[in-house]
């Protein structure tokens, strides 16, 4: 696995496009014209006429309360996942689910647009429910067919996306984000290989 933490990189990075974020704001601000740049550089939204924004929407926060309870989620389940995967996969899911939930969040909404990595975040904590052994074994003792699995993690999707709501916040990117977590833990996609003597094999934790 490549060297460092991605968590930590993603904490970096939220910081960074944070104090960038402020700094249009300041700067734009005295001109009364920091809206449409804002919009422009951070927030994604329907139709899509800034590619860019799939990405910096991810990273961009609508303030330091938004700010901080993403940093403080990823921290529980970033650290722990990040030790099963390397560093570019797990950068590479957290932007491409990001991305993905608060795509769906625009889509089917009539939401303004939408930033933040809540989609992101809720999507490693769905990969954690779906890809761990503790929740294989359950299911072996349940002996369920597939499909009451699935209907099984969307009553918790819809139970964890429900005990998040408030005001302003993406629930259907949140809803969107688990889901696909879930989905891409029970296939193990961002397990690395490991060789054994019987040949390779994805671990899981």
């Amino acid at each position: 696995m490549s060297r460092g933490s991605p968590t930590l990189d993603t904490l970096v990075v939220f910081a960074v496009v944070f104090a960038f974020q402020q700094l249009v704001v300041g700067l734009f601000g005295i001109f009364g014209a920091w809206r449409p740049v804002y919009a422009f550089l951070f927030v994604l939204d329907s139709p899509i006429s800034q590619p860019w924004t799939f990405v910096t929407s991810v990273y961009a926060h609508a303030g330091v309360g938004h700010l901080l309870s993403n940093a403080v989620a990823l921290v529980l389940v970033g650290f722990i996942l990040e030790r099963y995967t390397t560093r570019w996969r797990f950068h590479l899911f957290f932007v491409c689910t990001g991305a993905f939930a608060g795509f769906v969040q625009v889509l089917l909404t009539d939401a303004p647009g939408v930033l933040g990595a809540s989609g992101a975040v809720f999507a490693l904590y769905g990969y954690v429910l779906g890809g761990n052994r503790l929740t294989d074994g359950l299911l072996r003792n349940l002996d369920i067919p597939a499909w009451a699995e699935y209907g099984v993690f969307l009553v918790v999707a819809l139970v964890v996306t429900v005990a998040t709501g408030a005001p302003g916040v993406a629930l259907l990117a949140h809803f969107t984000g688990f889901l696909v977590g879930v989905a891409a833990g029970r296939v193990n996609l961002l397990a690395v290989s490991q060789s054994t003597p019987y040949g390779t094999r994805k671990e899981r934790y």
